[in-house]
């Protein structure tokens, strides 16, 4: 069985779409305070205990990923963070990519896994769209969608990759583009199943 932790409740439809029969929790104070400097660690502990027991857990917030990650030892099961494999996709991809973010917060972690995965010749660049989102604070999905798609239209990259879950609707405005654009769900899940695969008994 899959856990996810979500730090927004729009999250849960697109995942659980993806992953019949997984288990949520939401909690989106930890990524508010996680923004505002304060330390969340011994908290999103609590969160990822609580979805135990589970084969594994991903956490789809891309500024807490790297912090749920190191956590793992603590709970005994592999926690992944869902951008990992869009990060190694990214890179495979093309040379110069294009990181959309419409967090702050987001941007250390998320840079750091992309170099963590950059071959010699890979340019990263952090393309900031935070103006887009105020509008997915006031629940304003489809306007956050169409301003990051509206974004992404200026910027000269062989492959666009949109940070957080969040921005994923977007690639939905995107498709006409003779690029990749691409997100972290499909590929998040598709990378936790394999891990259930991995871990189950043999028959």
């Amino acid at each position: 069985m899959i856990g996810f932790l979500h730090t927004s409740p729009a999250h849960v439809p697109a995942f659980g779409a993806l992953a019949p029969g997984s288990r949520h929790l939401v909690d989106e104070s930890l990524l508010a305070d996680a923004r505002r400097g304060l330390d969340v660690r011994d908290r999103l502990l609590l969160r990822l205990q609580a979805l135990t027991p589970a084969d594994v857990i991903v956490c789809t917030c891309s500024t807490l990923g790297a912090m749920a990650v190191a956590l793992a030892p603590a709970l005994g099961i592999p926690v992944l963070r869902a951008d990992e494999p869009m990060a190694a996709e990214a890179v495979a991809a093309g040379r110069r990519i294009a990181l959309v973010v419409t967090v702050e917060s987001t941007v250390a972690p998320t840079l750091a896994l992309f170099q963590s995965h950059a071959r010699p010749d890979t340019e990263l660049t952090v393309a900031r769209c935070l103006y887009a989102w105020p509008l997915f604070e006031a629940g304003d999905s489809e306007g956050y969608a169409r301003v990051i798609a509206d974004y992404a239209r200026t910027l000269d990259a062989d492959v666009i990759a949109l940070a957080q879950a969040s921005m994923a609707p977007a690639a939905d405005l995107l498709t006409d583009l003779a690029k990749p654009v691409l997100t972290s769900p499909r590929s998040a899940v598709a990378g936790a199943q394999a891990w259930v695969t991995v871990m189950a008994p043999p028959s």
